[in-house]
């Protein structure tokens, strides 16, 4: 089973309809205190991160977020959901929930001819393996929606990139911690893959 956080975020609905697909048993918590018992934790969503992060606190899903990620339960999380995963991000100057150490800073783009946000389909190449991304092959592309994204203090927090006028981390991840800045639940065959491959991942 595994549990969608539901925090007032948009795009929630999108993710429950790919495990749906997947036939993936899930299903909405709206407390911290369902996810003492969680077998995987998916942590998605669309917003504005100082809003996000209060709602987090309000429900009490940013301490069962730290304790189930210090009991090793696999998480994974979608686009907003790999920015909150920082300490930081300069969206609304908010301070995050810290399990990987880093910001998260806006696009900052000299050819007036690429938008923000980036919204659109972008090829992800792998910097290092990761059981999730074994499906992963060279130009294959995800869909994003963003104007922040995730960048880890440490480079070895990084699994795969994109170039939106420059090099970008597409893909973070940190013990049982893997995050996404695209939206594998609207990136058909392989972001269904990747879906399939958290569902199956131990967290090691």
């Amino acid at each position: 089973m595994i549990f969608i956080i539901d925090y007032k975020a948009g795009n929630l609905m999108s993710v429950k309809r790919a495990l749906g697909y997947l036939e993936i048993p899930n299903r909405f918590v709206k407390t911290g205190d369902e996810l003492h018992n969680a077998e995987r934790i998916i942590f998605p969503g669309v917003g504005h991160a100082g809003t996000a992060m209060a709602v987090l606190k309000e429900r009490g899903f940013d301490i069962a977020l730290r304790e189930a990620f210090a009991r090793g339960t696999p998480i994974m999380g979608i686009c907003l959901g790999s920015q909150i995963v920082m300490s930081h991000s300069d969206e609304g100057d908010t301070m995050c929930l810290g399990l990987i150490e880093g910001n998260c800073p806006r696009f900052e783009l000299e050819d007036s001819s690429l938008k923000i946000p980036h919204m659109g389909w972008n090829a992800v190449t792998a910097t290092q393996p990761h059981p999730i991304l074994k499906d992963l092959r060279p130009g294959d592309e995800f869909y994003f929606v963003h104007s922040y994204y995730p960048q880890p203090s440490d480079p070895a927090n990084v699994y795969a990139t994109c170039e939106y006028e420059s090099v970008f981390p597409a893909v973070i991840g940190h013990k049982n911690l893997f995050a996404t800045q695209f939206h594998p639940e609207k990136s058909g065959r392989i972001g269904l893959n990747m879906l399939k491959n958290f569902a199956q991942w131990d967290g090691k």
